[in-house]
């Protein structure tokens, strides 16, 4: 029976979860490196290996390295066709793949890095058959081919490594499910595989096991370790009617668990496609990159013709002309540029992850370095959206603790909000709470009931003036200050006498201080939406450092609230709960969804907390940031590279003797590749 003698604050109205709007091209499918559909770092392995095997003969059996290294190597009939056949294998079998990515961007319109190779190893495969059949005086570049196409595989499959395992790192979570599972049925208990249960199915999960399935706790307590998934370090609490993840550890107590998804429909699988996705989307660095690379294809070749034509008008021979066109193209190849921005968009989403942050949108991550204001919708997300003793004031003679337990005992059989926010309260502090016998709703007034031999009676203003009770001057001025916070003021009373003032208010999370305090430290201000009273408001504001607060705001109009900050030129994140907040989310600069849990089908933010902690609201402006950085430096190295590396290719210092041939170039260009994935890498050292 629930007493109705409460009057407080009431939360804010609760709705269905809006649908965020989509932003442009924030969705888009990323396009920009899918040179490598339908590739694998085990293709490229096999393809190198077997490349380096045949090249190793050519290039022993090559006139020019026979004489570079000062050695004859044996001769036997057919022995001078030897680098012909390898390299044409070479070429067909190591260089297919390239030539095959070439056609794909060429159909498409967008030659870039596949274009440049295969226009490289394809002017040398026709070239050097020319002159193996005579048609021109000249040497063939069969140890340059060779070399080429087994330097470019090993550079694409380093590539392909660095990306699979960065994308990979978070598929590792989908094999920490179990194999098999206790199945409970009216027969007993059963050993099943996994893949064998259903929905609405209750399974045994014993201490230390992980959780084969999502579903709720039927039967049973116990503490969850759920780091793998949300990145909390301290194991969470599960009690009957609670909700449990898939492939998260049990602790010390057994569970039984109605079985609500498996498979592809549980949480784990929704984050693995929701990472998939982030990592598709394009950024604007990413368009940036895709623009450069294929600019840089078009002065590649450029910058080869007229190579050829200026070595050409020098009176150089053909083949030397031909071997700087091939080096050029090679040097130029955009490959660390290709590379440059989806390296550190694998690395970065799954860092996020791995840290609770979900990146639904790359767009929203990449502009969440720029916030200089971040709003907080106050119920659910600076605060608990549960009632809580927020303050209490205690006659001579009695404990804080000693009030909350008594009270807490009176108003156990209660289900009124502000009864169950006294009780939670006592439950957080670990009282004892008695049993109390006689519970009695006073209509109007308050409650009553007795607890040992004595009576107590818990209500407002009205069960005062209805027991003519006597009020100490601190109790009655510890109520006034909180109605005048808009905080509901619950007297406890004995004998006509009032014992304890309770405040009871919407609880402020204790993480909610660390977050602002963290969010000032990077330059940026705070803001707090909220349909209470402005009373309220101000004292939520006050008590956690807020700069702005935006009272008594319907939630059709929180998203006007955001444009009026953006008119004034900052650059705004929205936080909310994705309940009624859609409009301000899409609105935002970056929207963010918290109090999600890991519910990953959320559509209302750029970026999905997985779990209810303001403080990972920093750690997005911190990974926003260190990304970015790590972006503007691969793209600069992997351009910059360039200005260098292509008159050097050319030719230009060759009056000095300084000539680069098309391996030494394919080795230049594979390194610079590398460095761009080594740099990309060091992004997981980030601290957020």
């Amino acid at each position: 029976m629930a007493a109705s003698h409460h009057h407080g604050p009431e939360t804010e109205p609760r709705a269905d979860h809006g649908t965020h709007g989509e932003r442009g091209e924030g969705s888009e499918h990323h396009k920009g490196h899918d040179q490598h559909v339908g590739h694998s770092p085990e293709m490229f392995r096999d393809k190198f290996w077997l490349s380096l095997a045949l090249t190793l003969p050519v290039v022993f059996w090559s006139a020019h390295i026979e004489e570079l290294l000062g050695y004859r190597a044996p001769e036997f009939a057919g022995s001078s066709w030897i680098p012909p056949v390898l390299a044409t294998v070479i070429f067909l079998y190591g260089g297919l793949v390239f030539l095959q990515g070439a056609w794909r961007e060429l159909r498409a319109r967008l030659p870039g890095m596949m274009t440049l190779i295969s226009l490289a190893i394809s002017v040398a495969f026709v070239f050097s058959w020319v002159v193996q059949l005579g048609f021109v005086e000249a040497d063939a570049l069969w140890w340059e081919l060779a070399t080429l196409v087994t330097v470019m595989l090993l550079g694409h499959w380093i590539e392909m490594r660095s990306i699979t395992q960065a994308r990979g790192a978070l598929q590792e979570l989908s094999k920490l499910l179990p194999d098999t599972a206790t199945r409970v049925t009216d027969q007993g208990e059963e050993i099943v595989p996994v893949t064998e249960l259903q929905e609405g199915e209750i399974v045994l999960v014993r201490p230390g096991e992980r959780v084969p399935a999502d579903g709720i706790v039927r039967r049973g307590e116990s503490a969850l370790d759920e780091a793998m998934l949300t990145g909390e370090s301290q194991p969470v609490k599960k009690k009957e009617g609670d909700e449990v993840i898939a492939a998260t550890i049990n602790g010390e107590g057994s569970l039984r668990v109605e079985i609500t998804g498996t498979g592809d429909k549980t949480k784990l699988s929704g984050i693995m496609r929701l990472v998939a996705d982030a990592q598709k989307s394009k950024s604007r660095a990413q368009h940036l990159a895709d623009r450069a690379a294929q600019s840089l294809t078009g002065v590649a070749i450029l910058s080869g013709v007229l190579t050829f034509i200026v070595w050409q008008f020098l009176g150089a021979n053909i083949d030397f002309s031909i071997v700087r066109v091939v080096t050029v193209l090679v040097i130029a190849c955009p490959h660390a540029l290709g590379l440059a921005v989806p390296l550190v968009v694998a690395i970065s989403t799954t860092l996020g992850a791995r840290n609770g942050l979900l990146v639904r949108d790359r767009r929203g991550l990449e502009e969440a370095r720029n916030l200089n204001t971040v709003i907080f919708d106050k119920t659910g997300t600076l605060t608990l959206g549960e009632f809580r003793v927020v303050e209490m004031t205690v006659a001579d003679g009695l404990s804080e603790d000693e009030a909350l337990r008594i009270a807490a005992g009176v108003e156990s059989e209660s289900e009124h909000p502000l009864a169950r926010g006294i009780v939670k309260t006592a439950e957080d502090r670990k009282l004892d709470v008695p049993a109390a016998d006689g519970f009695r709703a006073l209509t109007g007034k308050g409650i009553s009931a007795s607890i040992g031999s004595a009576e107590y009676h818990i209500g407002g203003p009205a069960l005062l003036k209805d027991e003519d009770a006597q009020i100490p001057d601190g109790l009655r001025t510890a109520a006034e200050a909180a109605a005048n916070r808009g905080q509901a003021a619950i007297y406890l009373l004995r004998d006509g006498k009032a014992m304890a003032v309770f405040a009871v208010a919407d609880a402020i999370r204790e993480e909610s201080r660390e977050a602002i305090r963290a969010l000032h430290e990077r330059g940026i201000e705070v803001a707090m939406l909220t349909g209470d009273a402005q009373a309220v408001a101000d004292s939520v504001a006050r008590e956690l450092g807020i700069d702005t607060v935006f009272a008594q705001i319907l939630p059709e109009d929180k998203a006007s609230k955001v444009q009026e900050l953006q008119a004034q030129g900052k650059k705004v994140a929205m936080v909310g709960d994705g309940v009624n907040d859609a409009p301000a989310l899409a609105t935002a600069d970056v929207g963010i969804a918290i109090g999600a849990g890991t519910d990953v089908a959320v559509e209302a933010g750029d970026i999905v907390l997985m779990r209810s902690d303001p403080r990972d609201i920093p750690k997005i402006v911190a990974l926003s940031r260190a990304t970015y950085r790590k972006m503007l430096q691969n793209l600069w190295w992997a351009a910059g590279y360039n200005i260098v590396a292509i008159p050097l290719a050319a030719g230009v210092l060759a009056a000095w003797g300084i000539l680069l041939t098309p391996a030494v170039g394919a080795v230049l260009m594979s390194a610079s590749t590398v460095v761009v994935a080594i740099n990309a890498q060091l992004l997981k050292r980030a601290e957020l």
